[in-house]
């Protein structure tokens, strides 16, 4: 009989409660043995929710504990890097939630310890918008059947970010979110799939609201993320490609 694949949970957010952890404990053979939020009190709800049998106070315990084979992350991108780093140093597979790393320097820093451990998965969750759709407009790019690609126009649209009366949130903090922009990296991603990486890019973004209530402090709080982000890229063809992530669609 084949052993489970027994994982740890460091970071029990809305969308790992929602999405990662049912859809793990679906499949047979896998097993949540373990989770650690950001506080005792939040850890000890999600295991109570999901029948995880331990949680633990630190994430570093967790990572080295030898009750696990592999880490899912699904804190906010300020701890990727470090949390990624320490599970394959660790010899633990690793998946980590998508917004990669806070910068680039980041994300290189885990492309390399990946890669000096090629007898581990390492994976970052992909971009989930397109997938129903993502083979048909490769199949129907590669065939001609939309001619030669001239221009490429693409817009998300962010409308939990439109309210100016919203309290602060996490993606509106570059010291918890880095430079990652509202739904950017996930629609770049996307489009990469279809026409390859940008050769050159310039970008322009705007903050609109520039205070919001901060639900934790009580206090006011600085955005400093921005909400609007206008990019105009260059395609390998030589094609032209537009992005607009903006609040709202008005």
């Amino acid at each position: 009989m084949t052993a489970p694949i027994r994982i740890g949970i460091v970071g029990a957010g809305n969308n790992t409660r929602v999405r990662h952890i049912p859809g793990l404990q679906a499949i047979p053979g896998v097993e949540i043995v373990s989770v650690c939020n950001r506080s005792r009190e939040s850890s000890q709800r999600a295991a109570d929710a999901f029948h995880i049998p331990k949680v633990y106070d630190d994430w570093r315990e967790l990572v080295a504990a030898d009750d696990t084979d592999a880490i899912v992350i699904g804190t906010w991108p300020y701890m990727h890097r470090e949390i990624s780093c320490a599970v394959l140093a660790a010899g633990k597979h690793v998946m980590c939630e998508a917004r990669m790393a806070m910068n680039a320097a980041e994300a290189h820093a885990m492309l390399a310890a990946s890669q000096a451990h090629p007898n581990l998965v390492a994976q970052i969750v992909p971009s989930p918008f397109t997938f129903r759709a993502d083979r048909t407009i490769q199949d129907l790019l590669a065939d001609g059947y939309v001619g030669d690609l001239y221009a490429m126009t693409v817009r998300g649209v962010t409308p939990s970010f439109a309210d100016p009366n919203a309290s602060l949130h996490w993606r509106q903090r570059q010291e918890l979110s880095g430079y990652n922009i509202m739904t950017m990296g996930i629609w770049y991603e996307a489009a990469m799939r279809w026409v390859g990486p940008v050769e050159r890019v310039i970008a322009r973004g705007r903050v609109f609201t520039p205070q919001r209530h901060n639900a934790e402090t009580g206090a006011m709080g600085t955005v400093d993320v921005p909400d609007h982000i206008d990019m105009i890229a260059d395609l390998p063809n030589g094609a032209q490609a537009t992005y607009t992530l903006a609040p709202s669609a008005a």
